[in-house]
């Protein structure tokens, strides 16, 4: 028994080393609509109330986090509620110049990766929030958008989501518009990454057919494993691999295990009356659910799936393409269960451990934890 407690010890020792020498880029992470529906700031002690905060990404080995910007498809005015979350980041990065920088060129994450600052970048979830507009989309570059995710779940004018694809009451042509097709053209000629998490099928050839650079789905798993419309198809996988773009893992427990569905329906039909009044009083639907699952933790637990079931989409991404196209975009702060080890960003080294046990090299988890991206992004660029 001691010395295989030492064992233990020794392996989760050396996945610290390599985790914390690897450049870590997790490409989702919601908490920056988090900290706006908490009526908190991104730079405080926020353990218990959120997934992530400033000072939890440096202690998780967080080097480069792009922040999503998202509402869903009912706010009024989506694009000022895209501006407004940006500036709540640039506020942060303001009080706290010496530990992260909003950083628009390789330049610049260069040198903030070599100060040890946080490289921040936004990712907006949604082509809704641009509003039909391309100049607006510009802005969003020059804010320092290096990815935009072209639906959410509810379609936009010019490209079809996966949720309205499925519907039988959905009109009109699935898939890219004209417009929607030059949007891509545009992202492309920026160095905006396009995503395609949360898009159709129809939406997702058009875009592997119009895009000419590497793309990314910044937060999906696989069909396979976990058969929900969110997760990608092995066609869809295998023309990410070829396209040269990076699979990101949702650490969702309803995109990681089929079987948390139905434990989670009758989760929330437990606390209907509860969710349904803070949803009366305002806050988005997906943050209430998030707020219910961490006032009833035990029996939010209870339901999660394991680390290994998330590894099982891991594994099964490799085996189509490669451990060249495989990534993290965790959506921590917009997901209300997780599997049971990653319950913050403070747990990102077992997912490296979970790495070292399948006995991948240290180049090959590197690329993982962020070298893939790190591809992409100059790719786009």
């Amino acid at each position: 028994m001691k010395y295989l407690f030492l064992l233990l010890l020794s392996t989760a020792t050396f996945a610290q080393d390599i985790h914390f020498k690897s450049i870590l880029v997790d490409t989702h992470n919601d908490c920056l609509t988090a900290c706006i529906e908490k009526n908190v700031s991104l730079d405080s002690d926020l353990t218990g109330i959120n997934h992530s905060d400033l000072a939890r990404f440096k202690k998780g080995g967080v080097d480069y986090q792009l922040f999503s910007v998202w509402c869903d498809g009912e706010k009024a005015k989506p694009y000022e509620w895209a501006m407004r979350e940006m500036d709540s980041l640039y506020a942060a990065a303001a009080r706290n110049p010496d530990k992260m920088v909003i950083a628009k060129s390789w330049k610049e994450i260069q040198k903030a990766l070599k100060e040890g600052k946080l490289v921040a970048q936004f990712g907006v979830e949604g082509g809704h929030m641009i509003e039909d507009d391309l100049n607006k989309l510009n802005t969003f570059y020059e804010r320092g958008v290096r990815y935009m995710t072209l639906t959410h779940n509810n379609s936009t004018s010019w490209a079809s989501s996966h949720t309205d694809e499925k519907s039988p009451t959905f009109a009109r042509k699935k898939g890219l518009s004209d417009f929607g097709k030059e949007i891509v053209q545009r992202m492309n000629q920026l160095g905006m990454i396009v995503d395609v998490s949360h898009v159709g099928e129809a939406t997702f050839w058009d875009v592997i057919k119009t895009t000419t650079k590497p793309i990314i789905a910044s937060h999906s798993n696989a069909y396979s494993i976990c058969p929900v419309s969110r997760n990608l198809k092995d066609e869809q996988i295998l023309a990410i691999g070829k396209n040269g773009g990076v699979i990101h893992l949702n650490f969702y427990s309803a995109f990681v295990d089929i079987d948390f569905w139905q434990k989670d329906i009758a989760f929330r039909k437990k606390h209907a009356a509860e969710i349904d009044s803070m949803i009366a009083s305002g806050m988005q639907t997906e943050y209430v659910f998030t707020v219910i699952s961490d006032k009833y933790a035990e029996e939010s637990n209870a339901i999660k799936p394991d680390l290994e079931q998330l590894m099982k989409h891991f594994d099964h991404i490799v085996d189509l393409i490669g451990v060249d196209h495989v990534g993290l975009g965790s959506d921590f702060d917009g997901i209300n269960s997780a599997p049971k080890q990653l319950k913050t960003v403070l747990d990102y080294p077992l997912f490296t451990q979970a790495l070292i046990a399948r006995g991948y090299s240290d180049k090959d988890i590197s690329k993982v934890l962020g070298g893939n991206f790190l591809r992409v992004y100059k790719a786009n660029n």
